[in-house]
C-alpha cells in the first residue's frame, strides 16, 4: 500500500502524463490547464464566552438560541460547552436553521445536527464538543436559530448571561420544529451554545475582541446587533475576517469574579486561543478591576503597574501563539459608580502606557473618540447610555469607527 508521500507523488505523476501536450499542437495554447481552486477553511463566525450556571437549569426542555453570525458559508457547525457544570449532561437531539422571526425558523432551512455521527451526546462536566459539520450554506450577517434538547435535568447550566439577545424555551422535544408556536418562553441569556463555525472562502480569518461589558455590549439595543464587535463585523463584511465577541459583562483582568467569569488570564487559553481560525485579538479590559480596586493579591488594591503586568502577560501569551493583539483604551468613568479620583488616575496611568509603550501590535484609541472634549473624564453626551460607564448604540458605532482597518490587514 502507497503512503501519503507515494500516493501524492503518483498522482502528480499522473497528472503531469495526461497534460503533457507536444510543442506544435494547438492545444498548447488553446487549452491552458485550469488552477486547482484554494479549499475553503473552517473559521468562527459566531461566539460567546462561557461562565457558571445559576439556578436549577433545564430538564425536558428545547431551547432555541439565536446567534448572528459574522461571515457566511456553505456549511457549520456547533460547540456545545458544560464548561462550568457541575454534572454530565445529555443533549438528545439539536438542529440548526435560518432564523424567520421569533422563534420560527425560514422554511426549508432546518437541518439536523449529529455528533460524530449521532444525534445524542453526553458532555461531562467541564467539557465541551464540536458538531459534525451540516451542510447549510448562510449568508453574512444571518441570524441562526440552533435548538437543543436536554432529556435530563442539567443542573446549573453554564450560561452567558448577558446575551443582549432573545432567545426561547419550550417543553419537550422541539427541536426539530420549524414554527415556534411551542416557544412560550424566553430568554435574554445564552446556555451550553457557545461557538458557531462556517465553512468559510479561503483565507478567511477571525479577529477575537476580547473584553468585559464594553464589549458584551452592555447598554446596547436589544435584539438589534448593536454592539460595537458587531459594528466592527459590518465594516468587515467581504474582507474575509469574522468579529467573535468574547466579552463578558463584569469581567477583570487579574481576579476571578463569580458569574463575571473567570479572569482574563485564566479564560484566555479557551476563550481566545480556542477559537477557530483566530489571527488576532482586540483588548479592551480593566476598568472593572480598577473600578472594584482588585489586585491581583486578595485583599490588596489593584496598581496601574498591576495591570500593566496582567496586560504584558496576555501580549506575550498571545505572541506565543502567532496572534497579533490591538490594544484599546479605556473608555471615561467619570460620572458612573467607578469615578473616583484614585480610579481615574489609574485608567490615564493605563492608557498612557497602552498608548506609547509598543507593547501591543496596534492600539486603538477608545477613549479619544467617546470622551466629551469638554470634559474629559465623561463620556461625549451623545455617545453615553445613561449610566456614565456604558456607550450606547451611537457609542459603540463611534468605536467601531475608530478602528483602523489597515492594523488588521498588515
Amino acid at each position: 500500500m502507497l503512503g501519503p508521500v507515494a500516493r501524492y507523488a503518483s498522482l502528480v505523476m499522473a497528472l503531469v502524463i495526461t497534460s503533457v501536450v507536444t510543442v506544435g499542437s494547438p492545444r498548447a495554447l488553446a487549452e491552458p490547464q485550469p488552477a486547482i481552486a484554494a479549499p475553503r477553511t473552517w473559521v468562527g463566525s459566531w461566539s460567546a464566552a462561557p461562565v457558571t450556571g445559576t439556578g436549577s437549569g433545564f430538564g425536558d426542555q428545547t431551547l432555541r438560541e439565536i446567534a448572528h453570525i459574522s461571515v457566511g458559508g456553505d456549511q457549520v457547525r456547533i460547540r456545545l460547552t458544560n464548561a462550568f457544570g457541575t454534572n454530565g449532561l445529555v443533549i438528545d437531539g439539536a438542529t440548526i436553521g435560518a432564523r424567520a422571526d421569533g422563534a420560527a425558523l425560514v422554511a426549508g432551512s432546518e437541518r439536523p445536527v449529529t455528533f460524530g455521527g449521532a444525534r445524542k451526546v453526553v458532555l461531562p462536566a467541564g467539557s465541551e464538543v464540536l458538531s459534525d459539520p451540516v451542510p447549510l450554506t448562510v449568508p453574512a450577517g444571518q441570524d441562526l436559530a440552533v435548538s437543543v434538547y436536554v432529556p435530563g435535568s442539567t443542573g446549573a447550566a453554564t450560561r452567558h448571561p448577558l446575551a443582549m439577545a432573545t432567545s426561547y424555551l419550550a417543553t419537550g422535544d422541539h427541536a426539530a420544529d420549524a414554527d415556534g408556536g411551542a416557544f412560550t418562553s424566553t430568554t435574554s441569556s445564552w446556555y451550553l451554545l457557545d461557538g458557531v463555525d462556517v465553512r468559510a472562502l479561503p483565507g478567511t480569518r477571525a479577529l477575537v475582541a476580547f473584553g468585559d461589558s464594553i464589549t458584551d455590549g452592555a447598554q446596547s439595543t436589544v435584539d438589534a446587533n448593536r454592539r460595537y464587535p458587531d459594528d466592527l463585523a459590518r465594516r468587515l463584511r467581504g474582507r474575509g475576517l469574522s468579529v467573535l465577541n468574547e466579552g463578558i459583562s463584569g469581567n477583570r483582568v487579574l481576579t476571578d469574579a463569580g458569574g463575571s467569569g473567570v479572569s482574563a488570564q485564566a479564560r484566555f487559553d479557551r476563550d481566545v486561543l480556542g477559537q477557530t481560525g483566530v489571527r488576532d485579538v482586540l483588548f479592551l479590559e480593566g476598568i472593572n478591576d480598577i473600578g472594584h480596586n482588585a489586585g491581583p493579591v486578595s485583599g490588596e488594591p489593584v496598581t496601574a503597574a498591576d495591570l500593566i503586568a496582567g496586560m504584558t502577560n496576555l501580549i506575550a501569551r498571545a505572541h506565543a501563539h502567532g496572534l497579533r493583539i490591538i490594544g484599546g483604551t479605556l473608555t471615561p468613568i467619570g460620572g458612573s459608580k467607578y469615578d473616583t479620583p484614585e480610579a481615574e488616575q489609574k485608567r490615564q496611568a493605563v492608557n498612557a502606557w497602552t498608548r506609547t509603550s509598543r507593547a501591543f501590535d496596534g492600539v486603538v484609541d477608545f477613549d479619544a473618540v467617546t470622551r466629551d472634549p469638554a470634559d474629559p473624564a465623561r463620556f461625549l453626551p451623545a455617545y453615553d447610555s445613561g449610566d456614565h460607564l456604558h456607550p450606547g448604540d451611537a457609542g459603540y458605532q463611534a468605536m467601531a469607527d475608530a478602528i483602523d482597518l489597515r492594523l488588521l490587514f498588515r
